[in-house]
């Protein structure tokens, strides 16, 4: 007995041993057999992290698993990933594993988990999923893996099918599918069960949104003939339950389909649940009356050349429904809706929309429509009659606005149209007569500020275009009505590619350009501040609107700004609005604007021409920022202002100009003014500095001036100012961050340079010494409101005097008077050279220190040079007479 357990045992542990080791001994033969499948029936790039063999997880059957496996096609779709799986594994049986390399291996079954397949077929008709090689013969493609599959599963999986040229997008997402046979002989039995979520477009139409899905379906499988035929199948589309019978054949054209549905209840709660559950919410409680039909019969040949013939019918009468949540009813709902094909061609499809009725509290809703060509240029004919309480819509059915609707919508109208007319805006194949009118719509927007009520709309649908009759609205303080015509507004309203284009007056009393902004409050989380901070959101011009507006507003408000009687024409067109004299009274004056302003990219441009007569200087440098930062100290001043600016740049969330992306040029025309000193620290400045100037009786009338600036710093060209008989000239540049390094040279007239310098004047007494001035610079630094100043007064004083003493000594030792002449023409031209080329002495007086006096150890007085003079020609007599002794 000992030595039967003892060779059990054994026997268990070689059994053991070899489970862990034959793995390690297959394994390159596993990986080799895949890499070899994979390079014989694929014409793609296959990558995969590892493939393992496991003995254990399915015994006695070998478990091979296909770890991190991608998919990237060649040419035209190179590197664009077809297919991934996170792992794909198939069992075997392991006398598979002992198989010489020229013998196939019979996988029995499959498992893919979480894998995602994405199917394309782009502009040109190429398709991605064409990677299968072609074969020579049947027995090639057995080469590597043979398939005698028991069962298989896909899990956790989705599939994107996408086709450019028929604007179709197909999405299968959440995709869990399971299979399992009985396989004997040529006929077999398929047990499946598929789950999934199911989106379809077509044409920028949602036809399925996110719809879950769900069969559980018996199939026979004739594998000679290739016919599947549903014996017993359960369906759920969104929560509506649906019956198949029928079978679906392959043949050598494509498929043949014979297949009948019908719904396998009957009350209206099954359309209910044909909404998508996100919209249609909990339906367990909701109350219906009436019926509600669907049945079909799809029979055919699916080739590249037809389709099945189709005859779906979709019904019900008199049927209304209630969410126990809400508080108003649906009723008198009617619906019958065919969808037929009689002829197999795909283009003589069409859905035949003969009745669409339902009240709701006293207002009816009745609208039908016949829709031919779905797959071609689709041609459409509808008529609508009725009224709708736009806020009875979330009151009756569980919607989920972003935004607050209310509001009274009419309309009686009949249109005919096809789409490639709303596509390429030929309106002369866009049909349309009827009239629609809105009263007291209430519409609330993240977009802007306030919101908006449309007082009433009413509108004239004309066969090309649609006649604004009138049109008034209110929002925050604005208000503004319109009239005009509308070239496209049903392809406008029905394809997202067709913009919204029209001519319209605009009027209005009050235009405040803050209510048509946004606001956003984003909370902080920071833990030193709990406070919720404000982002603006800036005006952005419409990206579909393509229209010319005349406006006309009495008062338009923009930030601290008031317009007055605001009139011009904008041109709007690709998110730019083309500004073409727009004229307006502002600041005691008028203003002209010409240019664009573009909100096509993330940041806001503007390009424009602005002209300014008669403006109220005071007023304009106080409240507009850029007139403020190219000309900050003209604050002081108090007159009028003509002035031209062409400048560009950006604008900020709130429309203003990012002043440092500004540039430009302006020239400015200075009127009557008067000066306050006191308003402006400069001006203080330069008073303390240049005692004989009272800056406020500086003569400014026909100042002009010519600006350049551009990154943010303004550079002014030289200009001239007067004082009585003073010249001035002014250059130099500043930021728009207040620095500034101006020069100022003063041409100042001797007699103004202290009495010390008009004493010796009037001892030369000569009308040539009358007309003496030099040349006092000013350099100007700092900022605005703390400016700096130095001069070269001190120096130029010193030297004007030692010339004049020059000129009166050589006057009182009897020197010619060419002599004296030339000496004065000397200061003279000295002056005149100063002055076009100015220097700054080194000996320069900062702004807190006053005019300086000439001191009298480093130059002597005139009394003191007259003094010495005599004395020095009487020593020379006296020297002369010794001589003669």
């Amino acid at each position: 007995m000992k030595k039967f357990f003892k060779i059990t045992g054994i026997t268990l542990l070689i059994l053991i041993v070899l489970l862990i080791a034959l793995p390690f001994v297959f394994q390159s033969q596993i990986k080799g057999m895949v890499k070899n499948f994979i390079n014989q029936n694929l014409n793609a790039n296959v990558e995969f992290s590892d493939v393992s063999l496991s003995l254990f997880r399915s015994f006695p059957q070998a478990h091979v698993e296909v770890s991190d496996l991608v998919i990237t096609n060649f040419e035209p779709f190179k590197d664009e990933t077809f297919a991934t799986a996170k792992n794909l594994n198939f069992t075997m049986s392991v006398k598979e594993l002992f198989k010489t390399s020229d013998e196939p291996i019979i996988v029995n079954s499959i498992n893919i988990n979480e894998a995602l397949l994405t199917l394309k077929t782009d502009a040109y008709g190429n398709v991605n999923y064409d990677i299968v090689k072609e074969r020579g013969n049947a027995q090639d493609s057995t080469e590597g893996f043979s398939f005698d599959i028991k069962d298989y599963s896909i899990k956790r999986s989705a599939v994107t099918y996408i086709d450019i040229p028929a604007d179709l997008q197909f999405y299968v997402t959440e995709l869990n599918h399971t299979g399992k046979g009985t396989f004997s002989g040529a006929i077999s039995e398929l047990d499946t069960k598929s789950e999934a979520n199911v989106s379809l477009s077509m044409d920028s139409i949602n036809y399925l949104n996110n719809n879950h899905v769900k069969l559980d379906a018996l199939i026979d499988m004739d594998l000679n003939t290739q016919k599947y035929t549903f014996k017993e199948n359960n369906a759920l589309i969104n929560q509506l339950p649906v019956e198949f019978d029928g079978f679906v054949q392959i043949i050598e054209e494509g498929q043949l389909i014979d297949l009948s549905f019908k719904n396998t209840g009957s009350s209206f709660k099954d359309f209910l649940a044909v909404m998508p559950a996100e919209y249609a919410k909990n339906l367990d409680n909701v109350e219906t009356t009436g019926n509600f039909n669907v049945n079909g019969v799809i029979k055919g040949r699916v080739t590249e050349n037809t389709i099945p013939t189709l005859d779906i019918s979709i019904s019900s009468d008199n049927a209304s429904f209630k969410y126990p949540d809400l508080p108003k009813r649906v009723e008198n709902i009617v619906i019958d809706t065919k969808i037929k094909n009689e002829t197999g061609n795909s283009e003589d499809t069409y859905v035949a929309i003969n009745t669409l009725n339902f009240k709701i509290d006293s207002d009816v809703f009745k609208a039908s429509a016949l829709i031919k060509n779905l797959t071609g240029n689709m041609l459409v004919n509808a008529d609508i009659d009725g009224t709708l309480n736009l806020a009875n819509l979330t009151k009756a059915y569980p919607l989920e606005l972003e935004n607050e609707l209310s509001g009274i919508l009419k309309a009686k109208l009949n249109t005919a149209f096809d789409m490639n007319a709303i596509e390429t805006s030929a309106y002369d194949r866009i049909k349309a007569s009827g009239n629609a009118n809105i009263s007291n719509l209430v519409f609330t927007s993240d977009a802007m500020n306030q919101p908006l009520h449309i007082v009433k709309a009413d509108m004239t649908f004309n066969p090309s275009t649609v006649t604004l009759n009138s049109f008034s609205a209110k929002t925050g303080q604005s208000d503004f009505t319109a009239t005009g015509t509308i070239n496209n507004l049903i392809g406008f309203m029905l394809s997202k590619k067709v913009n919204l284009k029209g001519n319209f007056n605009l009027n209005s009393n009050t235009l405040a350009l803050n209510d048509f902004m946004s606001t956003e409050t984003e909370s902080t989380t920071a833990a030193t501040s709990k406070k919720a901070s404000v982002v603006t959101e800036g005006l952005k011009i419409p990206q579909f609107l393509e229209c010319t507006i005349t406006a006309n507003a009495n008062t338009v408000l923009y930030d601290n700004l008031k317009l007055n009687n605001v009139k011009g024409v904008l041109h709007i067109k690709d998110q730019q609005a083309t500004i073409n004299n727009l004229s307006s009274t502002i600041f005691d004056g008028a203003l002209a604007i010409s240019g664009n302003v573009s909100t096509k990219t993330d940041t806001p441009t503007f390009d424009l021409n602005i002209n300014a007569s008669n403006f109220d200087i005071s007023k304009s440098f106080t409240d507009l920022e850029l007139l403020q930062n190219l000309a900050p100290i003209a604050k002081a001043l108090q007159g009028k202002l003509n002035s031209s600016i062409n400048i560009s740049g950006t604008l900020d969330k709130e429309f203003s100009p990012n002043l440092n992306t500004v540039s430009g040029s302006a020239l400015a025309e200075l009127l009557t003014t008067n000066i306050n000193e006191n308003a402006s620290p400069l001006l203080s400045t330069l008073a303390g500095a240049l005692k004989f100037i009272d800056f406020e009786k500086l003569d400014l009338s026909d100042l002009k001036a010519n600006l350049e600036f551009s990154n943010g710093k303004v550079n002014v060209k030289p200009f001239n100012l007067a004082y009585k008989d003073i010249d001035i000239v002014v250059s130099g540049a500043h930021g728009f961050d207040n620095t500034m390094t101006y020069d100022a040279v003063f041409n100042v007239p001797a007699k103004y340079l202290g009495s010390e310098v008009n004493r010796l004047i009037g001892k030369i007494n000569d009308n040539e010494v009358n007309k003496i001035s030099i040349p006092v610079k000013a350099n100007i630094s700092g900022t605005f409101a703390s400016p700096k100043v130095t001069t070269d007064l001190t120096s130029g004083v010193a030297n004007l005097t030692k010339q004049l003493i020059e000129i009166e000594k050589q006057k009182l030792i009897g020197k010619g008077t060419d002599k004296i002449k030339d000496l004065i023409g000397g200061t003279l031209g000295g002056t005149t050279n100063q002055t076009s080329t100015p220097t700054t002495s080194q000996d320069s007086t900062s702004t807190t220190t006053k005019t300086p006096s000439i001191k009298k150890d480093s130059t002597k007085s005139g009394s003191e040079a007259i003094k010495n003079t005599i004395k020095d020609i009487f020593n020379s007599r006296k020297k002369k007479k010794d001589t003669v002794n």
